[in-house]
């Protein structure tokens, strides 16, 4: 049970109030003044303090603003949840004090099932803080810099822009192939930046249709439009404060680039079918597997907003060329899922682990994940070995399947997916699952870059 603490300079009341809240299951403190009261404070660490309004010295105000001002333990480092106790004619000072950061307040004479009640839901929200702060430090040992797997060239240099880019508000594109962490980089970013305790939101904009995307980032007002019945809130108010992350920006239609682009630049928006112009304040990560240079020639990314959002850019390299982490990302994945699923696998045998760094990867790091996820549950024993993976790799063969070589004057990495999908595709006589398996892909990612070649038509294409 929470520590509550009851500050009164008349020792009968305090007394009363300590036995009711020690019969309630509360491990109780008491105190004569404010003064005795901080001393309490830093001894005991209560979550709720009870406290009279009026007393000789420190009043229940300047126990609050002091209360509050206090250097508490950093795992513990939350002030307590205050209630005031006042009589009748002081309730406007109550008032004040819930302005200075009270939780509630309670008129004298006290009845007892108010003061049960009072105290039980000033425990609650002491708790609720608690587990907020707990979260709030987890995500940020998640998603420190130093928690950012490899040490790579690539990856270090990575790393050392985030650090660099963290402590602002500038808006970062993020580039990289599908499954290279740009997601996880976005996270770090946040939560190493002035803005970790507000909102983190992820918006994949491929998967949300043209016509409800503009609600789903500006929200609504009633009539908007047909079954618009009430407001919505939208995105960028819901994380005003915090960090928008928008993946694969490159598929974001341009009618909505311009509307993007405007929030960029005025930082308001207004929700459909509304007039009101909202003040946002929202850093926006944008992440795409797309040569957006390459879409600016064509005339599918406006100009003004790549350049908007690339006021910092991160490359995040596929995992084939940075097989040097492939070890660590291992070792990682291993324990995490040992956690996960309360197994004690020690470690790879040597030749498996000589297999997995050599592997070409075409889905990296979410595919390397997958495998050793099997491969943990699978194990029998404490070490993974080539049985454990069996069928996950086929390391060569994907070259040697589909025949392509690197032209002196490099290759287009659009063209070269699309040509090894189609040819997959056409090795699997159309069957999507055999398809995505030649690959090392999973049947959602194959078909989801399946369907981005042939919008409206990937059924036919695949034979179903």
């Amino acid at each position: 049970m929470p520590v509550v603490l009851v500050v009164d300079d008349e020792p009968l009341q305090r007394d009363i109030l300590k036995t009711i809240l020690h019969d309630e299951g509360y491990e109780t403190y008491a105190a004569s003044s404010g003064e005795e009261a901080l001393k309490v404070v830093a001894q005991y660490q209560p979550e709720v303090i009870l406290t009279d309004l009026k007393m000789e010295g420190m009043d229940g105000i300047e126990l609050i603003e002091s209360v509050a001002s206090l250097e508490l333990p950093a795992e513990d480092g939350f002030p307590p949840t205050m209630i005031i106790m006042t009589a009748h004619g002081t309730i406007s000072s109550a008032v004040e004090a819930m302005k200075k950061g009270a939780f509630d307040y309670l008129t004298k004479p006290l009845n007892k099932d108010s003061l049960v009640l009072t105290v039980k839901r000033a425990a609650e929200h002491a708790d609720l803080l608690k587990e907020n702060r707990q979260l709030h430090k987890e995500l940020y040992d998640r998603f420190r810099m130093e928690g950012i797997v490899g040490k790579s060239a690539m990856m270090q240099e990575a790393v050392e822009i985030m650090k660099k880019v963290s402590g602002s508000s500038a808006t970062v594109l993020i580039n990289g192939e599908s499954g290279t962490g740009k997601e996880l980089v976005a996270r770090a970013i946040h939560y190493n930046s002035p803005r970790r305790s507000k909102t983190f939101t992820a918006l994949n904009c491929a998967s949300i249709p043209e016509n409800l995307l503009e609600s789903e980032l500006f929200g609504y007002e009633p009539g908007a439009f047909t079954g618009a019945t009430s407001r919505r809130i939208g995105l960028f108010e819901a994380t005003n404060g915090g960090t928008l992350f928008l993946d694969e920006i490159g598929d974001m239609p341009v009618m909505m680039q311009s509307k993007l682009l405007r929030v960029l630049q005025d930082k308001e928006i207004r929700r459909l079918g509304g007039k009101e112009a909202i003040k946002v304040d929202v850093r926006i990560i944008a992440a795409t597997n797309k040569d957006l240079e390459k879409e600016l020639s064509k005339g599918g990314f406006r100009e003004d907003l790549y350049y908007r959002l690339r006021v910092v850019s991160i490359d995040m390299p596929p995992l084939r060329s940075r097989k040097s982490d492939v070890p660590e990302l291992v070792e990682f994945f291993l324990a995490k899922y040992n956690r996960e699923f309360g197994k004690r696998v020690k470690r790879v045998d040597p030749p498996t682990l000589k297999a997995l760094s050599e592997y070409a990867w075409p889905g990296n790091i979410r595919q390397l994940e997958s495998v050793v996820e099997r491969a943990v549950l699978m194990c029998d024993n404490d070490v993974i070995a080539t049985k454990d993976i069996k069928g996950e790799l086929r390391t060569g063969q994907a070259a040697e399947a589909f025949d392509f070589e690197i032209p002196d004057e490099g290759i287009n990495l659009d063209e070269l997916e699309e040509k090894l999908l189609r040819k997959a595709m056409t090795k699997a006589n159309g069957v999507v699952a055999k398809a995505a398996k030649l690959l090392g892909l999973s049947y959602k990612t194959f078909w989801y870059r399946w369907e981005k070649l042939n919008p409206g038509g990937a059924k036919k294409d695949a034979g179903e």
